[in-house]
């Protein structure tokens, strides 16, 4: 991994995705950060399905384990649906399954109905300049620092407390490949229990277990916002909610489960 040049998030070597600092994660140097592999897996699965009439409606992503900073492949098996197709895929480090996938594909038709482009309730990203700080999070490269250029919408990443931001890519995510709208949105989706902490970072971790979005629409531009909040149990289970938006309307739902534990020491 040290060898591949911070220009891209995964750097694509035949069959292996090799991953770059740009992939790291908040909670570990030597694991990525979940947005990471959600994103490759969802690139992969539109590559297979191949055909623009069918579109990304739900992603579900399991991290069966930290996914590490190395080289890592993916296999893929994908139905035969005409109008609804689901792709099964799994990441892979050596031989072991480190995350699983199920990506399901619409096939989109035109309706005469109007589009329901209902607007958001944020400030757009050109008006919002506060950048993302979780106090107690290394900042070094990273997806979540460096990957992502990110601006607070509303609440604040300073203090605990449901919170909203924007969201854009600014590297590509695997060399020589195009960023879906799709893959942005997935991307995007992982960061909410970042963005609505509640238990301070040197005292616990809060990591997502999985992911589920829901996408009714894909994003328009570049651009994807969260509106995220978090639920914590004394059991260390926990649970984060997160609406997904572009500039012109909201685009979706995400969830994720989280294992909070607290920190020895």
């Amino acid at each position: 991994m040290s060898d591949i040049p911070a220009d891209s998030v995964f750097v694509r070597e035949g069959d292996v995705f090799v991953p770059s600092a740009l992939g790291r994660g908040p909670w570990s140097p030597d694991a990525l950060h979940g947005g990471a592999p959600a994103a490759l897996l969802t690139g992969y699965a539109e590559q297979l399905v191949n055909d623009p009439d069918m579109v990304l409606s739900r992603l579900t992503l399991e991290l069966v384990r930290p996914v590490p900073m190395a080289a890592l492949t993916v296999q893929a098996s994908m139905g035969k649906g005409r109008s609804v197709r689901r792709v099964e895929l799994s990441l892979r480090h050596d031989e072991t399954v480190v995350a699983r996938a199920v990506a399901l594909f619409l096939r989109s038709e035109s309706l005469d109905i109007e589009p329901r482009l209902t607007g958001h309730p944020l400030p757009g990203p050109d008006r919002c300049h506060e950048p993302f700080v979780v106090p107690g999070m290394e900042q070094v490269a990273s997806f979540h620092y460096t990957a992502m250029d990110i601006r607070v919408a509303q609440g604040q990443t300073v203090a605990p407390g449901p919170a909203a931001a924007w969201f854009r890519l600014q590297y590509p995510l695997v060399a020589g490949e195009a960023v879906s709208g799709a893959m942005r949105a997935v991307a995007a989706s992982d960061f909410g229990n970042g963005l609505s902490w509640i238990l301070p970072v040197e005292e616990y971790t809060f990591v997502n277990t999985d992911l589920t979005v829901y996408l009714h629409r894909l994003p328009r531009t570049e651009w994807v916002a969260l509106d995220s909040k978090t639920v914590i149990e004394p059991s260390g289970v926990g649970l984060v909610w997160s609406e997904v938006y572009d500039e012109q309307g909201r685009i979706g739902t995400a969830q994720q489960n989280l294992l909070v534990r607290a920190r020895s020491g």
